[in-house]
């Protein structure tokens, strides 16, 4: 008989977390408490009440939450005013809900007195590392059960046999009789992970995606789009202010339109391994590439440059789990200082897979000055003489090596 005697579990009501809630009260006879984050995830969340009922779960003990506008205010915002890319190329979309996810779960750990708490990722994967490191950055007692450590169901078809043994009803078999892709959904993006994707030589299938047309499929006219931001942040799309996450459903809507955001990736996992997966993120592709075209005219040179060296260590902190950590939260500090004068707009064009910078303009913090910039007569604003003594400053160290050598 286990101690443990309520656990918190990261319950989505799909496949693994309804086998895991099955799993638990059978192994741990403890009193389980279901947890249902909505991200933003565009799916009906209420079947996984109905399915923690009939588990027998009490209906005190299910909690289903609405975390949309803190997710995308509190965690995707502050990391894209980093320009937050992990390897030159990932958005991080399954990286930044872990930490949320594990804040609420230690929340209801305290509000309902557990010691524990219990997620579904496999051993293999990152994401077992995010949900634990967000669990002990939080609570540092906190009794974590990791099943896919623990049991021998250890495939997705062990799984369906489970299910089917213990009466759980699961969706979305494939319909050729295959185990379903692995999938992570939110406002920031949609992941697909397993099957046929394993094989990094298969190109995806182009049924597979959910939230993009493919660029061929896209409308053959351009659509312009303009950005307003304050202090770092998008606060309103073609002059229309809107909460954080309605912005970004509806950067996903247009770019999904325009078959903008697709991703297929081969990445390094945490653990050591590679492995491939395939997203889409049309609404952070738009605000990544917006973001840095207001930064341009309002960040100074070397502030900019200063980010720039930081992002890949910011970047790997979150994809590692490390969002609760000190070393996080002292670069956002920084981060956030640099923003304070990222005030303006952008405008873009979408068009076939592709957002293109029109134009970008600040009333109130644009350091591009055009009288300096021109080239046409500039009325002695710039002297171009000065740059003799510059560039000889610079080439002396070269100039003193260079003698040595003849």
């Amino acid at each position: 008989m286990s101690d443990i005697k309520r656990v918190v579990l990261a319950y989505s009501g799909g496949l693994d977390t309804s086998v895991i809630l099955k799993w638990l009260q059978d192994e741990y006879q403890a009193e389980v408490i279901t947890f249902t984050a909505d991200l933003g995830q565009g799916e009906e969340l209420e079947p996984a009440r109905a399915k923690a009922l009939k588990a027998g779960i009490k209906p005190e003990n299910i909690f289903i939450d609405d975390l949309r506008e803190e997710f995308v205010r509190d965690f995707v915002f502050p990391m894209f005013r980093a320009n937050t890319i992990y390897e030159g190329e990932y958005l991080l979309g399954t990286s930044i809900a872990r930490p949320l996810i594990a804040k609420r779960q230690i929340e209801i750990t305290n509000l309902r007195d557990a010691e524990a708490v219990c997620h579904g990722a496999t051993g293999k994967g990152n994401d077992q590392v995010r949900f634990e490191l967000g669990y002990y950055g939080l609570r540092p007692d906190i009794k974590v059960i990791a099943p896919w450590r623990e049991w021998d169901l250890l495939s997705r078809e062990k799984l369906l046999a489970y299910a089917e043994k213990n009466g759980i009803a699961v969706e979305m078999k494939h319909k050729q009789g295959g185990a379903p892709y692995s999938m992570d959904a939110n406002l920031l993006h949609i992941s697909y992970e397993g099957r046929h994707l394993e094989n990094p030589s298969n190109e995806a299938e182009e049924a597979m995606w959910r939230w993009t047309v493919s660029p061929e499929a896209a409308p053959d006219q351009a659509e312009y789009l303009d950005l307003e931001f304050e202090k770092g942040d998008l606060v309103s799309i073609n002059g229309t202010p809107m909460a954080a996450h309605e912005l970004l459903a509806k950067l996903n809507e247009l770019g999904g339109k325009h078959g903008i955001g697709r991703l297929d990736l081969v990445e390094n996992r945490y653990v050591g391994m590679k492995s491939r997966g395939c997203y889409e993120t049309p609404g952070g592709t738009i605000l990544l590439k917006a973001h840095r075209a207001i930064e341009s005219i309002t960040l100074d040179r070397e502030v900019a440059h200063l980010k720039d060296d930081l992002m890949p260590r910011y970047a790997s902190l979150i994809y590692n789990g490390y969002w609760w950590a000190p070393e996080r939260k002292a670069l956002q500090t920084l981060i956030d200082n640099t923003q304070q004068t990222v005030n303006g707009w952008v405008r873009l064009k979408l068009y076939k897979g592709n957002v293109i910078v029109v134009s970008r303009d600040s009333k109130t913090d644009s350091l591009f000055d055009m009288n300096i910039a021109t080239f046409d007569d500039d009325g002695g604003a710039y002297n171009q003489a000065d740059a003799g003594g510059f560039i000889k400053l610079n080439a002396l160290r070269m100039r003193i090596a260079s003698r040595l050598k003849k």
